[in-house]
Parts: structure tokens; C-alpha cells; sequence
């Protein structure tokens, strides 16, 4: 018997350290172009999740789906309930900062939103969602070392996708935050309160300013340098 509703694994399936792509054919191709003998340890719900290998190191690979209350539920399960004590998101994000070209590397050092999802918590005040100050580091150098373009900083979560106000995003921009996405501050949020790590290492898809994007198919297969960075700091 499945262990939560969501997730077809049992106790141990699951590494230390997960890669949290949206997309669960990104995951399929992660596990599959990366992972030595990688296995499918879920697929409730067509969300996959794989464990295998990278040099040496066991690592697993495991789908979000969209948005934070997907990411929200599927974290929650991996460190609750599979002992994961880090998740890594490899995603894709809409750039923000003028500075930043398509497949630029975004490492979020924290997680801006617009979401309600921490008032769960009963806070009696703002909370700012962070990355692992570790992980965030060994990103950077990780993509110093393969030379990948990359920029530090907030990211912003939001619920929206299709905003009502097509300017609403300047507002973020003038306070320096670099690019948008859907995920990393529930994700920060559900690792903060557990006491584990989490990291968003985000890949630019699409420049909201120019309106210039990445095809639907680069953005499932060409997202190398990040899913790489990824891969080579996971910790066992």
C-alpha cells in the first residue's frame, strides 16, 4: 500500500537528495540521460519519480507538477514521510532582470510571492522564504566551475500565470528581484518548517520584457548546465 495518497514509493525508495523538475517527462528524461540504472519508484498520478545513481552518489529524480499547492502537497510527502532531507528544483523561469538572456542559470536565494501559503503557519508577521545557504554556495561554484552564465538572488513565486494586470511584474523588477516562477517559496516554506534543505536552480526560458522564449521541447531536454549543477551538488 502506497504510503500517502500521492506517492507510490515505499520507506527507502527515495535518496537523501531529490531534483524536483516540474514537468514529469523532465524528470523521465533527467532520470533516464543522467542517473546510472535509475528505477521508477512512483508514477501515481503520472508523476514520475525515479532513484538511480550519479557518479556514486544515489540520487532520485521526482516530479512537482505546476504551481505551489502541487509542489506544496509533493514536498511535503519527500521530507515528511520518504526522510529526504534535500530537494533541489530545476525549473524553468521567466527573467525579470534585464541582465539575464535565455538559458541563463537563476539560483534563488530566496522566494518572493503572492501566495497565501504561509498563513498555514500562523506567523505573527511576514516570513521570508530562503534557500540552504550551503546548497546556494556549492551552486556557485558548481557553475563557476563549468562556466554557465548565472545570477544570485529573489525569485518570485506567484500564483498567476496569466495576470490580469500585464505589468504587475515591473513592481518586482524595480525591487531587484530576477525572474519568475511558480514553486520555490512553498517550497523554501515546507523545508523551513521541517528543518531540511531546499534549493530552486531555476533555468530562463522565456524574457518577459521581450516576449522572447524558449520552445516547449528545449525546455523539457535542453536545460544541461542546470540539471548538471543539480546533479553535482546532491548530497547523500
Amino acid at each position: 500500500m502506497a504510503i500517502t495518497p500521492h506517492n507510490g514509493a515505499q520507506k527507502g525508495d527515495f535518496a537523501k537528495t531529490v531534483l524536483m523538475p516540474g514537468d514529469p517527462l523532465r524528470a523521465k528524461f533527467i532520470a533516464e540521460t543522467y542517473l546510472k540504472d535509475p528505477q521508477l519508484v512512483t508514477g501515481i498520478r503520472n508523476v514520475y519519480g525515479y532513484t538511480g545513481t550519479y557518479e556514486g552518489k544515489r540520487v532520485s529524480v521526482m516530479a512537482s507538477g505546476m504551481g505551489i499547492p502541487s509542489i506544496g502537497i509533493y514536498s511535503y510527502e519527500l521530507y515528511h514521510f520518504y526522510d529526504v532531507e534535500s530537494i533541489i528544483r530545476v525549473g524553468s523561469a521567466g527573467a525579470y532582470h534585464p541582465d539575464l538572456k535565455l538559458f541563463d542559470i537563476v539560483i534563488g536565494m530566496g522566494a518572493c510571492t503572492n501566495s497565501n501559503y504561509a498563513a498555514q503557519f500562523n506567523l505573527p508577521g511576514t516570513f521570508a522564504p530562503i534557500a540552504d545557504f550551503g546548497l546556494v554556495r556549492k551552486a556557485v561554484d558548481a557553475c563557476e566551475v563549468i562556466g554557465a552564465r548565472y545570477m544570485v538572488g529573489n525569485l518570485m513565486s506567484s500564483d498567476v500565470f496569466y495576470d490580469d494586470d500585464p505589468n504587475a511584474w515591473l513592481a518586482w523588477r524595480k525591487m531587484g528581484v530576477l525572474a519568475a516562477e511558480m514553486e520555490a517559496a512553498a517550497l523554501y516554506l515546507n523545508a523551513a518548517r521541517c528543518g531540511k534543505k531546499a534549493l530552486a536552480i531555476d533555468t530562463i526560458s522565456d524574457l518577459i520584457g521581450t516576449h522572447e522564449e524558449t520552445t516547449p521541447e528545449q525546455r523539457q531536454t535542453a536545460f544541461d548546465q542546470m540539471i548538471r549543477v543539480a546533479l553535482s551538488i546532491a548530497e547523500e
